[in-house]
């Protein structure tokens, strides 16, 4: 059975709820994973946007929430988690915002694609002093065993 990522809030290829982005209460998604290979040590979760500022002109990708060394035991992540609550050993990195932690969609035009990235490791990783996304994939090549997307859309209204 292949990896699988899924959420209660959204089907793939789904508008993510208002509730999840800045013109709501701007909370985590709940994520629910199955399927992790043989030899998974752990997960590191990355959620980001391609088609920032604007989709018919993208310029950059847009980092909205990075964890690393989620426990390969965890299984998912409840909705509107914080940080205190991750499952024991989890980190997180930085995201867009120049800050640790979920920052829900907020598209300035068009409808984004958001893409929830779940890597099964064969290891677990240093401590990083709050790795952005580019030195977290550095520090992830050669250790990921399998990767599943989850992608939810979202437009300002």
């Amino acid at each position: 059975m292949p990896l699988k990522l899924t959420s209660t809030a959204f089907a793939h290829n789904g508008e993510i709820p208002r509730r999840h982005t800045c013109q709501g209460e701007d909370v985590s998604v709940p994520l629910v994973w199955s399927g992790a290979p043989a030899g998974t040590r752990s997960f590191v979760l990355i959620v980001d946007d391609p088609d920032a500022p604007d989709p018919g002109a993208p310029k950059m990708t847009w980092v909205h929430w990075v964890l690393y060394n989620i426990p390969a035991t965890a299984t998912g992540l409840k909705e509107a988690i914080k940080a205190g609550e991750l499952p024991p050993g989890t980190c997180q990195g930085l995201n867009d915002w120049k800050r640790a932690g979920y920052g829900g969609p907020c598209p300035p035009i068009g409808r984004h694609r958001y893409f929830h990235k779940l890597y099964a490791l064969d290891t677990v990783l240093p401590a990083m002093e709050i790795p952005a996304k580019a030195e977290l994939e550095q520090a992830i090549k050669g250790h990921v065993l399998e990767k599943s997307e989850l992608v939810g859309t979202y437009q300002k209204a």
